[in-house]
């Protein structure tokens, strides 16, 4: 990922690189990518109908982590209060989504895998709010 690089280049920054913020921003697309990934395994699982719940919140977990990244991504013009208020949609589907796989890790890697990412997901989102000031 390349975040750090153009983030430290941007005007706006001048090489003062916040490392929670990068955390977060490499957390959402990575987490983006596993929810995207675990949702079409669970697509061709054979019980394909117990999974449903599953799906539907990893593909909305997907969407919110991309807009999240995109958004603590942007520097210019940013507002506070609008990121304060994704990093919160972001970590709460982040939790969402990691207790709905959580309940088939057992049976599915990608759901152990996809529980995990979101974990650190919540978290980064939680600690760059965190310090936010508000």
């Amino acid at each position: 990922m390349h975040a750090r690089e153009m983030i430290g280049t941007h005007p706006a920054v001048q090489g003062q690189i916040n490392d929670t913020l990068i955390r977060c921003i490499e957390e959402c697309y990575s987490c983006a990518q596993t929810c995207t990934s675990c949702g079409d395994a669970c697509l061709s699982e054979r019980m394909v109908q117990e999974l449903t719940q599953c799906i539907c919140l990893d593909l909305d977990c997907a969407d919110i982590c991309n807009i999240t990244g995109r958004i603590m991504t942007r520097r210019t013009g940013s507002d506070d209060e609008v990121m304060r208020r994704m990093l919160s949609v972001c970590a709460a589907a982040c939790r969402l989504c990691a207790e709905e796989c959580q309940k088939h890790a057992s049976m599915h890697e990608h759901c152990r895998i996809c529980a995990e990412s979101c974990r650190r997901c919540m978290e980064a989102c939680q600690e760059l709010a965190r310090g936010m000031a508000h």
